[in-house]
């Protein structure tokens, strides 16, 4: 992408999706409430990359599933460009990509791809050639005709995030999709999906529990505080991009990491 191509993207503040006053409150084994989520009021511009941190409990999840229809609010409002999510999930406007990859062993990774299509009703050939861009986005070509056992858990991540990027969504929702993965295969998959939202201009939100993965990726960090479920602060991630994995050894990183750690209320993260 080009210096002028980067300018816009930074410069384009369109608001997409608007979250109001937004809650979530569960009933616990005895019918007591529970409020998972209270007061959320946050704007994500159109082509972020948006993280949502905190540790577990704090709401993280809960507000991505809200956002994706998989939740409805017991509180406030969520529009996506003037749209509920409801209307936006059956749009096909959404792609999930959660923490564990969910392939299918029968089937092979770009039959893995070709699922939602499938759901979708797209033809043979518009599945293979949607399938065949997606490969050759997340570098698995060679792998076409592999099974899930043979991949790398790495590798299935890349099949998985292929897939939901498939039906060609406006919004990639990811819930601590590297989590399990070990720090060199993680490190890699940071530059793979670095590399795939600046070719694809998706606005994402990436749920995580990692601070230093969290300012790596992101334009802006929210950070949520658990009991109850809070936004405690949104910072704004000044490193130039494209991102590389040099800028982690800097002294500006280490600021930018130690100023989400004190944002955090309520405990250590």
């Amino acid at each position: 992408m080009s210096d002028v191509m980067e300018k816009i993207k930074t410069e384009d503040r369109t608001v997409e999706i608007k979250i109001r006053d937004l809650g979530m409150t569960f009933k616990d084994n005895n019918g007591n409430d529970m409020k998972a989520l209270t007061g959320v009021n946050l704007d994500i511009y159109k082509g972020e990359f948006i993280s949502l941190l905190g540790p577990s409990g704090c709401g993280k999840t809960t507000l991505l599933r809200m956002i994706a229809d998989l939740l409805e609010p017991t509180d406030g409002s969520i529009h996506i460009d003037g749209r509920i999510p409801k209307e936006v999930r059956l749009m096909q406007k959404f792609g999930i990509v959660f923490q564990s990859a969910v392939l299918f062993d029968w089937r092979t990774v770009r039959k893995n791809i070709e699922l939602p299509l499938e759901t979708m009703k797209f033809n043979k050939a518009e599945r293979e050639q949607r399938s065949s861009e997606m490969l050759e986005m997340v570098g698995l070509t060679k792998f076409a005709d592999h099974y899930p056992v043979q991949l790398s858990g790495g590798m299935q991540q890349r099949v998985n995030i292929a897939r939901a990027l498939a039906i060609r969504p406006e919004i990639l929702l990811m819930d601590e999709p590297f989590s399990a993965l070990d720090e060199f295969t993680k490190e890699k998959l940071h530059k793979d999906l670095l590399q795939i939202w600046r070719k694809t201009n998706k606005t994402i939100i990436f749920v995580t529990h990692n601070i230093s993965e969290a300012v790596f990726l992101s334009d802006r960090v929210c950070v949520l505080s658990p009991h109850p479920g809070r936004l405690s602060a949104v910072v704004d991630i000044d490193l130039p991009r494209p991102r590389t994995l040099e800028m982690r050894e800097t002294q500006h990183f280490n600021e930018l990491v130690l100023k989400v750690r004190n944002s955090f209320e309520g405990g250590s993260l």
